[in-house]
């Protein structure tokens, strides 16, 4: 074994799943054209376990991404068209009184939607905020809580929903708490010339294709698990901690920072990013991850978990403008 490489990692389950991935990334760019980015943050954001939230204008392919994706790890689906009348029972479940043996009457949870692996959220922000907050606890904690009672949800859970910008008519804007819940924001622009160019050949088709199935739950446990056993060296940690805080007002060395940011990121970003980091690794075939990981997963991590005050608003500064200068600060520091 190359010495370079940590003991602890199993080699062959690293490179075995890095075929893997290559395999699901090659069959998922086949239905989602020119969004290679999008597709490789979507799998970072499950090899970590965590929730996915992605964002842009209607008509550029989220829905589609979420249900090939599914398709492709063989997960048990379930979909929620998210609207303003939708109502947490409509996700969780309820209780239903029914009457059994000799006239006595019981009640029985049946169970909504949210008991599936793999949780298709439609336009979570056309729903209420009542009804958004229904997947706090079962995003954070794998289990929902109904009249006092405790329901443990499916293995491997994930929540990728899609959400419309703030400023069409119909939506409500998600709780900070719910955001912070998301591993990653990914947004999806506008696709090249050439992808949309594929994108209407691909329409002109008589039959279209359906996915093939090249993951399935149990492999992607065990690939959740190498993920969580790579190490990171102490100087990365480090460095993961310094770009998080640089995003405080209150620790912050950043003049931008200190003067447009109202809150910033809190200790679940720090987190996230660490466990980011490890499963950018694996998709690469890395043993171990690097500041390039830090840096190229910046973004998708920490602008949903960060608050611009009115003076921004007024300077028309923005959240990219921030992030970038928090890595531009991050780049400095370590040269």
């Amino acid at each position: 074994m190359n010495d370079s490489i940590p003991s602890c990692v199993n080699i062959s389950a690293l490179y075995k799943a890095q075929d893997k991935l290559t395999e699901v990334r090659s069959e998922v760019s086949g239905f989602i054209y020119g969004q290679e980015e999008v597709v490789e943050q979507a799998l970072i954001t499950l090899l970590a376990g965590g929730h996915i939230l992605l964002v842009g204008v209607p008509g550029l392919a989220k829905t589609r991404l979420v249900s090939v994706l599914s398709k492709t790890l063989g997960f048990d689906t379930k979909r929620i068209q998210c609207t303003p009348d939708l109502m947490p029972s409509d996700i969780i479940g309820a209780e239903v009184l029914e009457e059994v043996d000799y006239g006595r009457r019981n009640f029985r949870f049946v169970q909504g939607p949210i008991f599936c692996q793999f949780l298709m959220v439609d336009e979570i922000n056309r729903a209420s905020p009542r009804t958004q907050s229904a997947l706090l606890q079962a995003m954070q904690e794998h289990n929902v809580t109904v009249s006092g009672r405790e329901y443990a949800l499916p293995s491997p859970f994930h929540v990728l929903a899609t959400q419309n910008p703030l400023e069409q008519e119909g939506t409500y804007p998600l709780p900070e708490a719910q955001l912070d819940r998301f591993l990653m924001q990914i947004t999806i622009e506008y696709p090249s010339l050439s992808a949309e160019r594929k994108i209407l050949q691909a329409t002109m088709e008589t039959v279209e294709p359906i996915p093939k199935s090249i993951m399935f739950a149990n492999d992607l446990r065990e690939m959740q698990g190498l993920v969580r056993s790579l190490p990171m060296p102490a100087p990365l940690i480090e460095k993961v901690l310094t770009f998080v805080r640089l995003g405080r007002p209150d620790t912050s060395p950043l003049d931008l920072v200190k003067r447009y940011v109202s809150w910033g990121p809190g200790p679940r970003a720090t987190q996230a990013m660490a466990l980011a980091m490890r499963a950018r690794a694996v998709l690469k075939g890395r043993a171990e991850p690097t500041l390039e990981d830090l840096l190229a997963l910046a973004r998708p991590v920490m602008i949903h978990r960060m608050a611009l005050n009115y003076t921004a608003r007024t300077d028309s500064v923005t959240l990219d403008t921030i992030l970038q200068s928090m890595i531009d600060g991050m780049e400095q520091a370590t040269r």
